[in-house]
């Protein structure tokens, strides 16, 4: 079973569990390391639905101290972006992407946050596991940049990445299909941009994030629209 199919399972343990006993609002959540073996995950796995759970208000942290639930949050509303209508669409959407994700990439730098930084590496290095394997690593690209904006801290760089999620799916899938280049040599380009990009977020630095991120998203429209 991969990792990011683990981390689901945590996530959907955890959030099975709050409501009951001991798991009531303000009940401080048992450390990783007995999370990671009550769910028989490594703590990486747990790093990764923890983060996910705090970008989504149901769980918060205190510095020193731990994890703790929050809250019932409100219902998020979704922002209906909607379908592609034609070719110019996906090429803005591509173009909002870039500086929507730049931005949610340096602020992912200057906060530099560990556990964070790791839950990206740790993307990163699925999606890489997933394209050796001859997979389409669709899902796995989605996750990197979703971790990206988990740990820009921003919540709401993270609902926004997650309501288009179905439209970045779609693009990838166009980029791939209409391309003249070979998938291989696609990948490795992709394999370096990601690299980069995790590298700077990784050393703080959030103009390389920046610029990183906004290379990787333009060399995607130019993947798609110049062959």
């Amino acid at each position: 079973m991969s990792e990011g199919f683990l981390g689901d399972k945590v996530y959907e343990g955890l959030s099975a569990l709050f409501g009951t006993p001991g798991f009531s609002a303000g009940a401080k959540l048992p450390s990783e390391n007995a999370l990671a073996e009550r769910f028989n995950v490594s703590r990486p796995v747990v790093r990764q639905a923890l983060v996910q759970l705090r970008t989504e208000g149901r769980v918060y942290s205190r510095k020193g101290s731990g994890n703790y639930v929050s809250e019932k949050p409100e219902p998020q509303p979704v922002i209906p972006f909607g379908a592609f209508h034609n070719i110019p669409d996906v090429r803005n959407f591509l173009e909002f992407r870039c500086s929507l994700e730049g931005e949610i990439a340096a602020q992912a730098a200057r906060r530099c946050q560990a556990d964070e930084v790791a839950a990206v590496h740790h993307c990163l290095l699925q999606w890489e596991k997933a394209v050796a394997a001859g997979q389409s690593a669709i899902e796995e690209d989605i996750a990197f940049h979703t971790a990206i904006a988990n740990a820009s801290g921003n919540r709401f760089f993270a609902l926004t990445l997650a309501a288009i999620n179905a439209q970045s799916r779609f693009a990838i899938r166009l980029v791939r299909e209409l391309s003249g280049r070979a998938l291989a040599s696609r990948l490795d380009d992709v394999r370096r941009e990601h690299r980069a990009i995790d590298a700077a977020i990784t050393a703080g630095d959030a103009d390389k994030a920046k610029t990183a991120m906004a290379s990787h998203l333009q060399n995607g429209i130019r993947r798609l629209f110049e062959g």
